[in-house]
């Protein structure tokens, strides 16, 4: 076969295009530092980089619902905090009233101090995380205690019978945030067993008090109530911070989640700059060959001539 001038001009032209697009293919992956520019690079690649980015996004809206999580959880435990000291004052209040020495007048300043712990303790059950009530179970829009004490949980209630209701549909349920795939956690605290054993007390504190005919001893037999309500709050935050500590477990795991993700990543795009370097240093030197031995076999023109 004759091999003319023609086909090794068209040979040597293919082999320096095919020679230029491996270097600025190179050239792309050291600039980038990815493996591929486009899908079309490397389908397997950039079908697996799609996965981990989806599992990437995935562990990064989990750790946003851990803040969230967390805040629920210890606005609670500050809350309840809140709650048990309160009590305290109640307990002081109570052992102090519970002498048949006191005036009526020292019970009367007495029974307004515990008028406004109950207002207070009323207020702590309607704290908000954010526009949602933290004790209203589902019902996050709707107060614990409405505004002018009449509802309790949705429903309205007579004067120290706030035990004796059925709340409204929803102020029992749970509240849930997704933390990991599967996994639930619940961050509200069903409170209406513990703020309804609260208020009856305190309702029953404030008679007492207000019953001129009441014994220090009829008043000091509150003080065994006191301490139920104390232990029920304490097993609440108890309750909140065995959450807590899973919270924690979870962080930890959602973090070397994020890691490892991060990791299987790196190593399906990112390049190894070393080899990416050694091969275009190599490409480059077999084009400047190319360029050179083609200059020797391509024969001289006509133009070459007539200078």
């Amino acid at each position: 076969m004759r091999v003319t001038q023609s086909m090794l001009s068209s040979n040597m032209l293919r082999n320096l295009s095919t020679s230029y697009s491996k270097m600025g293919k190179l050239q792309n992956q050291i600039t980038s530092g990815s493996k591929i520019s486009r899908p079309s690079d490397d389908p397997v690649i950039a079908v697996k980089g799609i996965g981990y980015r989806t599992n990437l996004n995935k562990v990064e809206q989990y750790q946003r619902n851990m803040n969230e999580v967390n805040n629920w959880l210890d606005t609670s435990d500050d809350t309840l905090d809140h709650v048990g000291i309160a009590l305290i004052r109640t307990q002081e209040l109570v052992t102090q009233a519970a002498n048949d020495s006191n005036t009526p007048e020292d019970r009367e300043k007495m029974k307004a101090e515990i008028d406004q712990l109950k207002l207070q303790i009323r207020d702590l059950a309607n704290t908000k995380v954010g526009e949602k009530y933290l004790f209203s179970g589902t019902n996050t829009l709707s107060p614990v205690f409405s505004a002018d004490g009449t509802t309790f949980m949705g429903q309205p209630f007579t004067k120290g019978a706030a035990s004796t209701i059925t709340p409204t549909s929803g102020f029992t349920n749970s509240v849930e945030i997704e933390v990991y795939d599967g996994v639930n956690l619940n961050v509200n605290t069903d409170a209406f067993g513990m703020f309804a054993q609260i208020d009856d007390l305190l309702t029953n504190v404030q008679n007492k008090l207000s019953n001129p005919v009441s014994s220090g001893t009829e008043i000091g037999a509150l003080l065994g109530d006191i301490s139920k309500a104390q232990n029920t709050v304490l097993e609440n935050r108890a309750d909140i911070g065995a959450r807590q500590n899973r919270v924690e477990m979870m962080i930890n795991r959602l973090a070397t989640q994020e890691v490892v993700v991060t990791k299987q990543l790196s190593d399906n795009e990112d390049i190894d700059y070393e080899k990416a370097i050694t091969e275009m240093v190599t490409q480059e030197s077999i084009h400047q060959a190319s360029l050179s031995v083609g200059a020797k076999i391509i024969q001289a023109t006509l133009v070459d001539f007539i200078r």
